[in-house]
């Protein structure tokens, strides 16, 4: 698996999309005077979350989540994981704190806490396993899981969410991978043929689903793959420095 599949799906604070188009992380907007802070000095953004971190009598949970994922977008994990927990404890709304719990364990996840992060993931699964947020965390559960050296569960898990959603690319893409490490290449190549025509297509899963068909005797098609996935590789770089 390569550096670029540790990435951890998040919540905008408004809700998974239709389905799941992408997850924005910008924080909300802060009433700032530009002439006194830069307004994108991270260190300012933090004080600004800090402020509205701060224990009251009366706590908004949807502003909280709000807060947690404005960490999550400067890279505060361990702020986020705290702000996240406040927000889930305090929700009056189920679909707030399920997101709230499924976004603490990505942050989780981010700092390699694997135990907390399924631990999150649980409890997001715990108040509802069949609603909008539920494909995420199941499928981010399986990530923690196989992490943590319990690769059987992860599969299971990675199973549970594409029959929730069946069009989560992403779920798909993470079942193909578990399938292919337990030897099971058929399987996988659809699953990443699944994945493929949902829109999710990257140098990973060309990567993957040439690993699959080497595995298959598919030599040819699978070198094809493995170019185009270098090929792909490298126009990325090629933008990120530029």
């Amino acid at each position: 698996m390569t550096d670029e599949r540790d990435d951890h799906e998040f919540s905008s604070g408004q809700g998974f999309g239709d389905p799941y188009e992408g997850f924005d992380i910008d924080p909300p907007e802060f009433h700032v005077d530009t002439g006194k802070v830069d307004p994108v000095d991270s260190r300012a953004v933090t004080d600004l979350l800090d402020d509205r971190n701060l224990a009251s009598d009366e706590v908004d949970a949807e502003e909280l989540l709000d807060v947690g994922l404005s960490y999550i977008g400067i890279n505060r994990y361990e702020q986020a994981t705290d702000a996240l927990e406040r927000a889930a404890r305090f929700a009056d709304d189920e679909k707030i704190e399920q997101e709230a719990w499924t976004n603490k364990g990505a942050a989780h996840a981010e700092l390699e806490e694997w135990d907390a992060a399924v631990g999150a993931y649980r409890e997001a699964l715990s108040i509802d396993d069949d609603s909008e947020h539920a494909a995420t965390a199941e499928t981010n559960l399986a990530f923690a899981l196989w992490e943590s050296g319990r690769t059987e569960q992860a599969l299971e898990h990675a199973e549970r969410a594409v029959e929730i959603d069946p069009r989560f690319a992403q779920g798909w893409y993470n079942r193909g991978f578990f399938l292919l490490e337990r030897g099971l290449a058929e399987d996988a190549r659809n699953a990443f043929d699944n994945a493929i025509r949902l829109g999710f297509r990257n140098a990973d899963i060309l990567e993957e689903k040439a690993r699959a068909l080497e595995e298959l005797g598919e030599d040819e098609r699978a070198e094809e793959l493995a170019e185009e996935a270098d090929e792909l590789r490298q126009d990325a770089e090629a933008e990120m420095l530029e």
